[in-house]
């Protein structure tokens, strides 16, 4: 499993921010070419972000992506010509409305992995739905690149698009959540969700962490280092979850051991939901190194 609890926007203009950006801890950085960039400065961060790339390092855990400019623009395909390297984990392409866009992205990067002798297909893509025909087009958009490893979702920009208005509750964009989901499951890939703008509202964050991560996201996008903590608390399995799963896979060795069809846990049936459940909380455990108990030690 990949995590991707979180992922931290860096600004693609800012040459303080871009080399510490792994310390912070998160899973995912995006350097960011598109909405922290000023149009007229989009030339020199392309070259910054190019050169970073190359020499700094990251760490060995965190995965490095890039959020390009749209595809449509003038400076989308010179972003992806730039910046495809060795180092280069993944590439989220913004305002994605139609298969298309991710086509074009996914034959141009493939065409930049050959010029440069890089391995065909190891550069991940991330399709972002803003507007409402990105997300009712999102169950196409999903399966339409084997490169796409996750779909997310951005809020700002939708609920402008949609007429709503961004609040506390979520209202505004909550279906387009849940079809971002929909979408992603039905594809076998992620679901992350949008920001939380306010950095200082820590309780609103972990408010809004908790009620994306109950509707099936995998992670969350942030725009300040002091977010990636709360996010991961939120979206790490806790203790009590962890002994469960792994009592629920004891119960599975026991009724193989005793020849037996049926599993249960204490006087509860295990049904392959649960038996799901708990192998997805033992992969996050183990993907974000979580301490995992023995059967002797939850007996």
């Amino acid at each position: 499993m990949k995590l991707r609890r979180s992922r931290l926007y860096v600004p693609g203009n800012n040459p303080k921010m871009i080399p510490p950006a792994g310390l912070y801890g998160g899973d995912v950085i995006s350097l960011d070419l598109e909405d922290a960039v000023h149009p007229d400065f989009k030339i020199d961060a392309r070259m910054l972000v190019s050169e970073a790339l190359k020499v700094v390092d990251f760490g060995p855990t965190v995965e490095v992506t890039v959020r390009i400019n749209p595809i449509n623009t003038r400076w989308g395909k010179w972003d992806i010509k730039q910046i495809v390297c060795e180092k280069l984990d993944g590439i989220y392409i913004p305002k994605v409305e139609a298969p298309e866009d991710v086509i074009q992205v996914d034959e141009l990067v493939t065409e930049m992995e050959d010029k440069k002798g890089l391995e065909i297909g190891r550069i991940k893509l991330f399709a972002t739905m803003e507007t409402a025909k990105g997300i009712l087009n999102s169950k196409d958009i999903a399966v339409c690149s084997k490169r796409l490893a996750g779909i997310t979702i951005g809020g700002e920009d939708l609920t402008a698009d949609l007429g709503g208005v961004r609040s506390s509750d979520g209202l505004a964009i909550h279906t387009s959540r849940q079809l971002i989901i929909l979408a992603a499951r039905a594809a076998g890939i992620q679901a992350i969700d949008t920001v939380y703008s306010d950095f200082s509202d820590t309780e609103g964050l972990k408010k809004e962490t908790e009620m994306i991560k109950k509707m099936g996201f995998d992670g969350k996008a942030c725009i300040h280092p002091s977010q990636i903590e709360v996010i991961h608390d939120v979206f790490d399995p806790s203790e009590d979850e962890i002994k469960y799963a792994v009592r629920v896979m004891k119960a599975i060795e026991d009724a193989k051991e005793k020849g037996s069809g049926v599993i249960a846990l204490g006087k509860k049936m295990v049904d392959r939901p649960i038996v799901l459940k708990a192998e997805k909380i033992l992969a996050l455990a183990e993907a974000a190194e979580l301490p995992v108990p023995t059967f002797d030690e939850v007996e």
